[in-house]
């Protein structure tokens, strides 16, 4: 199983009380809208109390702690984005074993929200791991009752394997966030050219958004802005700054 706030597997910790007695933060990476030349969202990622990689944190959980966890990476989140007066929407994952338990999610997202005084209406549930769903009636099912709730949804790392086009028959998400696998060198390769050119025409018809994630090289970007993407999240941008909303830039 793989983590929801940053890469890296969940290993089993020393503590089965489930008790969660490590520090961790976060750092913020900015998702950007190029044809407007705004920030559209921040997403929250994982990190050590003094700024270490997302698996210091992630070695650390286990099935036991997984869910205080996870609540505690939501209140966490939420109030270092009100403190840093992120502007507009806060990307948060929720993984496919978060969403088992969406009903103890929102209740406590909105409980955070409230106490943090960041709107929900700004809030953008990220779906990630979505290679480990089994229940996909449940998964469907408490996919709308986000929607229900207001949340907006994406659906991370897209396009390169079977799930996510599996999702899209029965849900549709606010955004889908491209597989770093599909954006790399895809300037140069026809065959992630020819795939990606499906994912927008289908994108297009479901009226979803497409964010191209990990993008780090000027003939990314161009190639994919030269097709019509406009939202875009990668170091060719800004690179994530910890407990702080990093400067971008954005290309002439």
């Amino acid at each position: 199983m793989f983590n929801h706030y940053g890469n890296g597997p969940l290993r089993k910790p020393l503590d089965e009380s489930g008790n969660i007695d490590f520090e961790f933060s976060f750092a913020f990476q900015p998702i950007v809208d190029v044809g407007r030349r705004e920030i559209s969202s921040f997403e929250a990622l994982v990190r050590g109390p003094n700024g270490e990689p997302a698996a210091s944190v992630l070695q650390q959980v286990s099935d036991v702690n997984y869910h205080r966890f996870d609540e505690k990476c939501r209140w966490k989140a939420l109030e270092m984005a009100s403190r840093l007066h992120v502007p507009r929407r806060l990307n948060i994952n929720i993984s496919a074993k978060g969403l088992y338990l969406v009903d103890l999610n929102i209740t406590a997202t909105f409980k955070a929200s409230r106490t943090s005084g960041f709107p929900v209406k700004n809030i953008i549930f990220e779906i990630t791991e979505s290679e480990s769903l089994t229940d996909h009636h449940l998964l469907f099912k408490n996919l709308r009752v986000l929607q229900d709730f207001g949340f907006k949804t994406a659906i991370d790392d897209f396009g390169m394997g079977y799930s996510g086009l599996k999702l899209l028959l029965e849900y549709q998400p606010n955004y889908i966030k491209l597989d770093r696998e599909l954006v790399s060198h895809i300037d140069k390769n026809p065959i992630k050219q020819h795939v990606f050119s499906g994912i927008q025409r289908m994108c297009q018809k479901l009226s979803i958004d497409i964010v191209a994630e990990g993008v780090e090289r000027d003939e990314e970007y161009i190639w994919l802005n030269n097709e019509g993407v406009d939202y875009f999240q990668g170091y060719y941008f800004a690179r994530p700054a910890f407990e702080s909303l990093p400067m971008v830039a954005f290309q002439a």
